[in-house]
């Protein structure tokens, strides 16, 4: 779903709306909330979504038209309908869902190094959430081509022997011309990186800022039961994903 939007802030699992008329089931028809979620398809058109704290929703009802992709990272604003329903934890109506850019861990070699890139960005937030590396970022735009951004493994560095996985965050901006800032949100697959037998990995995720290079380190917890997932949900910025 492509929309022409700069920049929705949206605060996630916190936003609701209170008005009085309610359904007979005791939820209001006009509350929402707005989590990202990952998606699952069933059947053509049908899907389910999964919350980054383990909770499943089921798209009983939706206000808007969406062609759901396997384990397509989105930003749903939805209006609970009921609690659990069969194996889901509630049935939903979706109001709203943006689609947001998901992609895979590559390596970075001799041979791709300069088609990857490694120009300026900024993180404002990055984190580990739905078995999915969360990034809030920013870079500068100037509308001539679409931007590229990656997360890699750089094999043309040797990193020290280590209980800590070393990647980096790389943005191709194609020489673009930096007339404004533009700020945007992409989600890495962590789920490659899970090793048997352990319930956490570390990583230690190297970007290059305007101001220099720095290390981000990130925790990726998995193997857990709802009752032990504390989801940590920043404030997000909602772009188009058109561009990257």
């Amino acid at each position: 779903m492509k929309r022409n939007l700069l920049i929705i802030t949206l605060i996630l699992g916190t936003a609701l709306v209170f008005l009085p008329s309610c359904d007979n089931s005791g939820y209001s028809l006009n509350k929402f909330r707005v989590d990202i979620a990952t998606v699952t398809p069933v059947g053509q058109n049908s899907y389910s979504l999964l919350l980054d704290n383990g909770k499943s929703l089921w798209s009983a009802a939706s206000d808007v038209r969406y062609v759901p992709r396997e384990n397509q990272r989105v930003f749903v604003n939805y209006t609970l309908l009921s609690d659990a329903y069969g194996d889901f934890d509630h049935l939903i109506r979706v109001n709203d869902i943006w689609n947001i850019l998901t992609k895979q861990a590559i390596e970075l070699t001799a041979a791709n190094a300069d088609g990857i890139g490694n120009d300026p960005i900024r993180v404002n937030q990055m984190w580990a959430g739905g078995d999915f590396l969360n990034i809030s970022f920013m870079f500068n735009w100037g509308g001539t081509r679409p931007h590229m951004l990656n997360l890699v493994n750089n094999t043309t560095v040797e990193h020290p022997e280590s209980d800590v996985i070393n990647l980096e965050f790389r943005h191709n901006a194609y020489g673009s011309t930096a007339t404004r800032a533009w700020e945007g949100f992409v989600c890495f697959d962590l789920r490659p990186f899970q090793i048997e037998g352990q319930n956490e990995v570390k990583f230690a995720i190297k970007v290059n800022e305007p101001s220099g290079e720095r290390t981000v380190e990130v925790i990726y917890r998995y193997n857990r039961t709802v009752s032990e997932v504390i989801a940590d949900m920043p404030i997000p910025v909602i772009t188009s994903n058109e561009y990257y």
